[in-house]
């Protein structure tokens, strides 16, 4: 036998430098989230200004920017700052959990990245990264910093305190143009700027607010422009329903807490101006939980993989807070962008929200019901032409009205003359006469014939139903096809003038039984196809 061995030889193998921060460039990043992880740093670092410049060099090369007034870092302090896997800062509602953020962020978009800063009492330092220079190892530029970047920092902060992130030669920001300063690329950055204003107004609403109070006040500047925050839970509107609830967990044998707040936000009818209508932005996107750690938004919005996005969720929007005592509970990735529940979590948050999701559903359907019914006004005009070119040849009996107060009309058929029970109506816009949409018809039908009565002539109708779930989601998306609506509109006109051809006192239960047979069947069908996105642009 083999004696087996206990004790083992070991082996260093470092990782080869250039590769591993190459490799490192493909983490996933948006430009938001990257620049959104820089902001984490000036906050730890007590900044109360964050000035963040997207501009261009003389020959097109782009530049980033960002400056704060915090504390600032000595050299001992830089090294730890530019190193990858830097030591964990001592605080722990920090969010920098694997030291990579800061480097991993900024390379994913240049290749070259300048760390500059200083204390008040000592001068300025830099140090660099630049991925081109790397071979065989870990080399770090160093060298002072200038003139004008002491002028940086001394714009935004009062002790000369404070440190500015550098990315040169950018090369995943924008594509590379023709004339890098043509009007293309200057819309690309203008685009790139809009979008990061719209994400850093969410992710540090709190910080933003002087007046929130939850978070300490900070200023962001972007290009020029100050970052204003943005509440997407519309708690200034007095129509939002709230329903908040501090959780408490025991987390390690400490008892810590987690506050979680619904909130179902007005219909677009219900705000007063265009502009609140543009502060709510009430979108698909929009919808979902929002998750913050130590006030600063880490994830969402999104449904964490308990719901999908439907538009008749758009007016839910859900607060899920927690601070550092409750980071073992989740999986924050390096990005700070994603969070995984446990089970317990996931089952705490099913709960809660099945009865905020069926008010929140009510009160869309409720405005969405106002919206529809405002635009099926106009949206069989195609058909009511076209039909009613081709009623009196396309028709298989006759119609006149017996008795329009008891909704009678006279049907000859070839099964005979009968008195039968119909809806009589007049047009309810000038050319309606063979379709109508109405808001319902009992028994939750989809269509049903009726009489369209004016004092010249009488028609043979169609009453089509814009509150059956097949109207919503199979007309509604097509309601500015003309083709599409009037194949469907000319459909069910026919279906109701073949009834007419064959109806008599004894078989009209069965034909009702069939059109609400048919509206049922329908119904379910369409149970699983998505509500149609609809806003009133």
């Amino acid at each position: 036998m083999h004696k087996q061995q206990n004790d083992f030889d070991h082996l260093i193998i470092p990782p080869d430098p250039k590769r591993m921060i190459e490799g490192l460039r493909d983490t996933g990043y948006s430009f938001d989230t990257a620049i959104a992880d820089i902001v984490d740093n000036s906050i730890m670092a007590d900044a109360t200004k964050v000035k963040i410049d997207i501009e261009q060099d003389p020959i097109g090369e782009v530049l980033v920017f960002i400056v704060d007034n915090g504390t600032g870092m000595n050299m001992a302090e830089l090294k730890n700052a530019v190193k990858y896997g830097s030591d964990r800062q001592t605080n722990p509602k920090s969010l920098s959990k694997f030291g990579l953020g800061l480097k991993t962020g900024s390379t994913a978009f240049c290749k070259r990245l300048s760390i500059i800063s200083k204390r008040s009492e000592t001068s300025l330092e830099r140090v660099t990264w630049d991925l081109e220079k790397i071979q065989d190892n870990w080399r770090v530029e160093r060298a002072k910093g200038t003139p004008e970047q002491e002028g940086m920092i001394a714009d935004i902060s009062e002790d000369n305190s404070g440190t500015i992130i550098m990315w040169e030669k950018v090369d995943r920001l924008i594509k590379n143009y023709v004339d890098p300063l043509g009007v293309h690329a200057q819309n690309a950055l203008k685009k790139l700027e809009e979008g990061l204003i719209s994400h850093l107004s969410m992710v540090f609403q709190r910080f933003l607010d002087e007046n929130d109070g939850r978070a300490p006040f900070i200023q962001i500047e972007v290009n020029g422009r100050n970052v204003e925050p943005w509440d997407p839970f519309c708690l200034w509107h007095p129509e939002t329903r709230v329903n908040e609830k501090e959780v408490p967990v025991e987390m390690g044998g400490e008892d810590v807490s987690f506050m979680v707040r619904s909130c179902i936000i007005p219909r677009t009818q219900e705000f007063e101006t265009d502009e609140e209508v543009k502060k709510a932005n009430i979108k698909t996107n929009n919808q979902g939980i929002y998750v913050y750690r130590e006030n600063r938004l880490i994830c969402g919005p999104d449904w964490l993989n308990i719901y999908s996005r439907e538009p008749h969720m758009n007016l839910l929007r859900v607060e899920f807070s927690f601070n550092h005592e409750m980071d073992e509970a989740f999986n924050v990735d390096i990005k700070k962008s994603r969070i995984s529940l446990n089970s317990a979590l996931y089952d705490f948050f099913e709960k809660f929200l099945t009865p905020e999701r069926r008010a929140a559903n009510e009160r869309y359907r409720k405005g969405i019901k106002t919206i529809v019914t405002a635009r099926s006004k106009n949206g069989h005009d195609e058909s009511n032409r076209g039909i009613a070119a081709k009623e009196a040849a396309s028709r298989s009996s006759y119609s006149e009205v017996e008795d329009p107060d008891k909704d009678e009309v006279k049907v000859t058929n070839r099964q005979g003359t009968f008195v039968i029970k119909m809806p009589v109506n007049k047009p309810s816009k000038e050319g309606q006469l063979v379709v109508q949409p109405v808001d319902s018809i009992d028994d939750g039908l989809l269509w049903k014939p009726c009489q369209v009565h004016t004092d010249e002539s009488t028609h043979h109708g169609v009453q089509i139903n814009t509150g059956h779930p097949y109207y919503m989601k199979v007309y509604v998306p097509n309601l500015k096809s003309g083709v599409t609506v009037q194949g469907m509109d000319s459909l069910l006109w026919a279906l109701c003038e073949a009834e007419r051809s064959v109806i008599n006192p004894d078989i009209q239960k069965q034909l009702d039984t069939l059109r609400y047979e048919v509206s049922k069947i329908l119904r379910n069908l369409v149970e699983d196809l998505p509500d149609p996105e609809i806003n009133e642009d």
